[in-house]
């Protein structure tokens, strides 16, 4: 304890980076300094107070309900509804895909009560960040939220470049025409895309100019891109069949019915369409910019989650009526299925509206997680600032919008095959996890084992579950163990509610039925993150590593300095009650 305080002293008298050899000095109590801010958990208060403060300005409450609607629909009805309808009809569900899209729909309600839950309580612009920093500590956070900021970037500048190609087929130019092909570089890096750059520039002027005016053009985008939608549904429900929905073109190949796959079809479907519904987080971002949070908060997520769940399920019946399941095209549905050149080019125009509402959104929140991140201190402070006439994290977004821009100027990444990635997934999980250990666990006096015994056990028999699904053969075998994976789960929980009471109460809204409801969101996240690609586990290993290694060589000694230093201004405070804590708050910045 007499070593962590003279560390905590030198601290406070110098920062670990103020020369080679204060930093030297540092590394040498890495262990140490790991031990105590690994593991650090903040407050609610300290989030909305004193780390609020260091970002100078604060941003500005003119949100409310209809606005975070809005951003929720515009993040979500992005272009990859035109995606995954056709792979979901095609493959696995057939009509029945409309079912899908509607039990994706309240798999993605429930996963957004943990984060209304989080943001009416703590009302910050850090999202999942700050959630497990007042849960798990701050390396979890950290870990999850460079994650995060990474995919958000890599979305974004493949989203930007799929702009390209859609508004090439509006105005009936080939994207290639627009593409400068640069001989030397590799394959994959070689497409100069300045469309793309552009376009993410444009939006990082307007996300840095003023949230309110944001919010305005994603209205304007998001009611044009609706009306759209309302073409396609009415177009398709206009020129379709309803045999269509219980008879394929050809029945001889084909199972007919409308549940040609059976309810495994449906559930199948529902796991690859709900990557549609991803953006509804975004929306927690702007908390910190509401009104009322209150009132405002639990009506824009959940309501915007619910508008686009109809949405989509009216898009899937459309489509269902206006084709056979098996003549529907898996990877351009839409497109496919409208034959005669106005007509595509009119789902250009709408999927290029779509695009922008979902990177204007995107962009959003990227900044607001970057600078919450940089408040705790585990990255520069520089990202934290809040301009004072704009009222918006200028620095984060500034840089987080070239960066992606340089990304989609040389890179071709998959666009829009899949808009989640797998550290999207990984912080719904975590998000999830959290808001159950928040409930039952009071740091100081409650014993957190029980919870996170059933945390760990509950983790482990979804995961069971997901790997019985993937790799056990079709038959009666694989039901059994399914089916004692379920039983298994289901005792568990019932074990946990009537063992472990709940420490804390919701002040003002919380996630119901708990805590069965955020652990249906914690085995749907597992299942989920079993259903992608060994590449994307490669990304995630790469990225986690390198964001340990930043967290251990810089972000621990940061975040150190910064603790010291606000324990120093709360005993200044302490000393001389004459001065406003405020005051000291400002210094930070002065120096």
């Amino acid at each position: 304890m007499a070593s962590g305080s003279g560390d905590a002293t030198s601290a406070s008298a110098s920062s670990s980076f103020s020369s080679f050899s204060a930093y030297l000095h540092a590394l040498s109590h890495t262990p140490s300094r790991l031990a105590t801010r690994a593991v650090s958990v903040s407050t609610s208060y300290d989030e909305m107070t004193r780390l609020r403060a260091r970002s100078g300005s604060h941003m500005r409450r003119t949100l409310r309900w209809y606005d975070l609607v809005a951003l929720g629909v515009g993040g979500m009805v992005g272009a990859g509804v035109f995606v995954t309808t056709g792979r979901a009809a095609h493959l696995y569900a057939g009509p029945a895909v409309v079912l899908s899209y509607a039990i994706a729909g309240l798999c993605a309600l429930l996963s957004a009560f943990c984060y209304t839950e989080f943001a009416v309580d703590m009302p910050v612009a850090g999202g999942a960040f700050s959630y497990l920093r007042v849960t798990f500590g701050e390396f979890a956070a950290f870990l999850t939220g460079a994650n995060l900021v990474m995919d958000y970037v890599m979305s974004n500048a493949a989203v930007a470049r799929g702009f390209t190609s859609y508004l090439g087929t509006a105005i009936g130019i080939s994207s290639s025409k627009w593409r400068l092909t640069v001989p030397y570089l590799p394959k994959g890096f070689n497409q100069i895309d300045l469309v793309a750059v552009a376009v993410v520039l444009l939006m990082t002027l307007v996300i840095c100019y003023s949230t309110r005016e944001s919010s305005v053009v994603n209205i304007i985008l998001t009611a044009l891109h609706i009306v759209f939608i309302a073409f396609v549904i009415v177009m398709g429900f206009w020129r379709g069949s309803w045999k269509n929905f219980t008879e394929p073109s050809e029945p001889e190949k084909y199972p007919s019915g409308f549940f040609p796959h059976g309810a495994s079809g449906v559930f199948v479907g529902a796991s690859a369409v709900y990557m549609s519904y991803i953006g509804y987080d975004a929306v927690s971002t702007m908390a910190e910019e509401v009104k009322e949070p209150v009132k405002d908060i639990p009506i824009g997520v959940s309501g915007s989650v619910a508008i686009v769940t109809v949405l989509y399920c009216l898009m899937a019946a459309s489509m269902s009526k206006l084709l056979p399941y098996d003549l529907i095209d898996a990877e351009a549905p839409f497109s496919a299925a409208f034959s005669g050149k106005w007509v595509s080019r009119v789902i250009g125009v709408g999927a290029s509206f779509g695009i922008l509402t979902s990177l204007l959104v995107a962009m959003l929140g990227q900044a607001r997680y970057m600078c919450v991140i940089g408040r705790s201190g585990v990255v520069p402070t520089w990202f934290a600032r809040v301009h004072p006439k704009t009222n918006t994290p200028v620095n984060a977004s500034a840089f987080l919008g070239i960066f992606t821009a340089a990304i989609a100027v040389f890179t071709e990444l998959d666009v829009l095959l899949n808009l989640v990635s797998i550290g999207t997934l990984f912080v719904f999980y975590m998000v999830a996890n959290a808001v159950i250990y928040r409930r039952y666990v009071a740091i100081g006096t409650t014993n957190p084992w029980p919870t996170m015994s059933f945390l760990c056990s509950f983790s482990m028999t979804s995961i069971i579950f997901t790997l019985i699904w993937k790799f056990v053969p079709t038959g009666n075998a694989k039901a059994g163990l399914l089916s004692g994976c379920a039983v298994i789960a289901v005792g568990i929980l019932q074990v946990f509610q009537c063992m472990v009471p709940q420490a804390r109460k919701p002040e003002f809204w919380g996630v119901p039925l708990m805590p069965w409801i955020p652990s249906f969101s914690i085995f749907l996240n597992v299942f989920l993150l079993g259903s992608l690609d060994g590449p994307s586990y490669l990304r995630f290993a790469f990225f986690s590593a390198l964001a340990v290694l930043f967290y251990v060589f810089y972000s621990v000694h940061a975040s150190f300095d910064a603790q010291a230093h606000g324990s120093l201004l709360q005993k200044i405070t302490y000393d001389h009650p004459h001065v406003e804590p405020m005051e000291f708050q400002d210094l930070t910045f002065k120096v």
